[in-house]
């Protein structure tokens, strides 16, 4: 297993996370947002307020891209399974 070999596997790694974790945290960003915006209007300061809305926006993200997101990493798993075998000892 050579330098270049463990950095590019690390890269991929950190980019596949990226992508896969970016639409729920951009969900729950924006849901988050949108709700202390609203807070800050009504001067409702319930802590908890947040929760269910960010929970259903979380969901929803899941649900729609869910398959996609798996697809992804079965490939990048299966990317790595294949190269096993042909790695220098």
């Amino acid at each position: 297993m050579t330098e270049a070999y463990v950095l590019t596997l690390a890269q991929n790694a950190l980019l596949i996370t990226l992508l896969l974790a970016a639409p729920v945290l951009l969900a729950s960003l924006i849901v988050g947002s949108l709700i202390s915006l609203f807070q800050a209007a009504t001067q409702i300061n319930e802590v908890t307020l947040t929760f269910i809305p960010k929970i259903l926006g979380v969901s929803l993200v899941l649900a729609l891209l869910g398959s996609w997101m798996a697809q992804q990493m079965l490939a990048f798993t299966a990317t790595v399974f294949s190269s096993l075998p042909g790695l220098p000892r």
